[in-house]
């Protein structure tokens, strides 16, 4: 509540220091504390119902979708049989949601650690949290760390819906982290990753890119526009077991009639190869272009 002062909330951190995005309130619905974080929902004026963890803007009902389609089905379009999927973290349901859309997929494992998340989110994001009502979807409320080491070569793709790298999210962007998550996957493998903004933490993207490359074959960023992350902007960290995957050409694609049915509103085949085309400064620093 504390960084709610005038009717406004503002999103204030060391990880884009010397800027913020704000908000104006409408009313406060949870303001409650885990045993790994703060967490806040709040009706904004112009975004809807917003999830704030320690801080930091999850998602807002009017831009949220952008962010899901693309972490879900960036990595699931482009494996050719994605049956079984691990998504980690992704507490609000979202990715779950999207997920579960996918005509390939049978079975959905979710694992996230903080049940104070999941429980807010049915309560006062349903339009998200509909993901845990799939009836092909198994919830853990445990560390997705232990579980992998538990469950080797088992998934088609794995989705890492993280926050960003402060609190109990740091160590999702590691190098033992993507260690697991090739232990986890079964042959042809895929991951995405949430990746970060390039405007903002650009080092840390860089890091985070350089700690995937030593398990992964086939590594590439991707980038949508997402209007209340930082810089309007959040990136994908994709992956592939296989040398040489184009992970820009996605070999599942939807028709028209599907988009309109399942209610895609971001997500499109051409959405999807536009979002690896990086400007020429983003290239020279991670892509040694």
């Amino acid at each position: 509540m504390d960084r709610i002062r005038n009717g406004w909330f503002s999103e204030i951190s060391n990880l884009w220091p010397g800027q913020c995005f704000s908000l104006e309130v409408k009313k406060v619905l949870c303001v409650d504390k885990s045993d790994y974080q703060d967490i806040l929902v709040f009706e904004s004026k112009n975004n809807g119902i917003t999830l704030v963890l320690d801080g930091i803007i999850q998602c807002t009902e009017k831009d949220e979708f952008s962010y899901q389609e693309m972490i879900a089905f960036l990595p699931l379009c482009v494996h050719p049989n994605p049956e079984k999927v691990l998504i980690v973290g992704g507490g609000d349901g979202g990715v779950a949601r999207e997920v579960d859309k996918h005509p390939l997929v049978k079975e959905i494992v979710q694992v996230e650690i903080d049940e104070k998340v999941v429980a807010a989110s049915k309560k006062y994001i349903p339009f998200m949290s509909e993901g845990f009502n799939s009836p092909k979807l198994t919830l853990k409320i445990c560390d997705g760390f232990e579980f992998m080491k538990n469950h080797i070569s088992e998934f088609d793709v794995i989705i890492t819906d993280s926050s960003d790298p402060i609190g109990p999210a740091v160590n999702l962007f590691t190098e033992s982290y993507f260690r697991l998550l090739k232990g986890a996957l079964r042959p042809n493998g895929i991951i995405c990753s949430q990746g970060g903004s390039m405007w903002s933490e650009l080092d840390q993207l860089k890091q985070t890119l350089e700690n995937c490359k030593k398990h992964f074959r086939t590594v590439q960023y991707a980038t949508s526009s997402v209007p209340s992350y930082p810089d309007g902007q959040i990136g994908y960290v994709l992956a592939a077991l296989d040398e040489g995957v184009d992970l820009r050409k996605p070999h599942y694609r939807f028709t028209e009639a599907q988009i309109d049915e399942l209610k895609l509103r971001y997500y499109n085949d051409d959405v999807h190869g536009a979002a690896f085309v990086l400007p020429n400064f983003i290239r020279r620093v991670i892509c040694n272009q």
